[in-house]
């Protein structure tokens, strides 16, 4: 997987990589939802070729670093407006922010191939997704009492 989205006529432009690696995070692994907090390690991600958004975000975070590009891990939700054909809406979801010079932090989601901030909200951005931890708590009860969390994003524009 690592080399097909490098340019073989010449040198590969950052935006190019990046934009590929993403791309390639998207076709080639697929995604499969955990509720156990934490994230895989990357080498485990590579090896099961699957994972959840925060696996993605941190392989993709620990191979742009490796490259001396500075990355950040992020977490908040995804704004789905019609069903189907994006992964993580109706549930925190987690993706990276690289920092270019002269563009600034720009948003990478290699879960759903986005590009950009569009449809991606941040509530929180860490060096370590290990210091951005979604709600959690415990709770005592029944077995058969049932205990339900139903996330909706709605974007409006202000006036």
């Amino acid at each position: 997987m690592g080399r097909q989205f490098l340019r073989r006529d010449g040198p590969t432009g950052t935006r190019d990589l990046l934009t590929g690696m993403t791309s390639a995070i998207r076709r080639h692994f697929t995604y499969i939802a955990r509720s156990e907090r934490g994230v895989q390690p990357p080498v485990q991600t590579l090896a099961k070729n699957s994972g959840t958004c925060r696996d993605f975000a941190v392989l993709m975070i620990e191979a742009v670093r490796a490259l001396g590009i500075a990355a950040r891990f992020v977490s908040g939700y995804l704004y789905v407006p019609e069903r189907g054909g994006r992964i993580g809406g109706g549930a925190t979801h987690a993706w990276l922010r690289v920092y270019l010079p002269g563009a600034g932090w720009v948003e990478l989601d290699p879960t759903n191939g986005i590009i950009g901030n569009r449809d991606l909200i941040r509530v929180a951005v860490a060096r370590d997704h290990r210091h951005v931890l979604p709600l959690h708590g415990t709770w005592t009860g029944f077995p058969s009492d049932s205990l339900g969390m139903t996330v909706e994003v709605d974007v409006t524009a202000a006036g």
